[in-house]
Formats: structure tokens, sequence, C-alpha cells
């Protein structure tokens, strides 16, 4: 997702094999969530071009509350659940659904999310805990990784195992 491309009249969706998908962006290294290798990571990258095909958020782009490049990476997770992808709680955009009362599946993909056109909602699941989303700001508590989410700050506390 790179929202100058819709400046320029172009969908901000642009899937290509030319660039390192771990180099760095805008100077600041990437984060890895997800380690994925083998027969698994052959089946996702199989789905891939279909689901990217099928994003409803072509036609827009913006930083808050989404649709973005976390927005993007929280589709793709719910619809692939064998990613297993817990997105960081300061991930913003990554709980916008933008078609009013939605109840779907965490990204992770063990539990559930409510979104209210993605500016308020809930999440709850084994791998997420519990958060609360605000205006695109997300409150969380993981009571089994000990740890607690903030807006801006992300996770404090032991780190979870996917």
């Amino acid at each position: 997702m790179i929202g100058w491309r819709l400046y320029r009249g172009l969908s901000p969706v642009s899937a290509s094999s030319e660039r390192a998908p771990d180099a760095q962006w805008f100077g600041a290294n990437p984060r890895l969530l997800r380690d994925i290798r083998g027969a698994a990571a052959e089946a996702i990258i199989a789905a891939l071009p279909d689901l990217v095909a099928s994003y409803p958020y072509t036609d827009r782009y913006n930083v808050w509350p989404g649709p973005n490049s976390n927005t993007f990476t929280a589709y793709l997770a719910r619809h692939l659940p064998e990613l297993r992808l817990s997105m960081p709680a300061n991930a913003l955009g990554k709980d916008y659904i933008a078609t009013g009362w939605t109840l779907t599946r965490s990204p992770h993909g063990t539990g559930i999310q409510l979104s209210v056109s993605g500016m308020m909602g809930f999440l709850v699941g084994p791998q997420e805990g519990l958060e609360i989303n605000v205006l695109a700001l997300t409150v969380g508590l993981d009571p089994l990784g000990l740890a607690i989410n903030l807006p801006g700050i992300g996770r404090i506390g032991r780190a979870r195992r996917p």
C-alpha cells in the first residue's frame, strides 16, 4: 500500500517482486511479525495474488483512520487464517473495516472482532487478549501474555509466540 500512488491516479495497491520484502521503509528497519517457511509459506504465497486482487479499498488511502498499509496487512491476515498474524496495537489502521457494524475473525484467526466503520470496536482472542478500539486507537490487555497494549506505544510486557 503506497498512498502517493493514489495521488498520481494509480491504485495504492502495488504487488511486485522487484523490491525486497524486508527493505527499509523511509529509513526504518522492518519488524518481523511472523516467520513461516516451507510448504506452509508456499501455500500462503500461492493464495496472495487472488487475495490482493480482492482487496476492497483499491480506490483510497488514508493514514487515519484507514484504509492504509496496516489495513491491507490485516485484511490479508483475516483472509489467510493460516498466517496466525497478530497485528501490533500501534499499527494504526489495522482495525479499519468501513462497512458499518461488522463482526469478523481477528487477523490472527483465533479470535473475533467487532468494528463500527473502523472507528470503534473490540477484539477478543486467545492470542490477542482483549483490545478496545476508539477512533482507531487501540488499548488492550493480554492476561495470558502478561502485557498491556497502549496507543502509539504498542505492547508493554512479555512478547507472545505465534
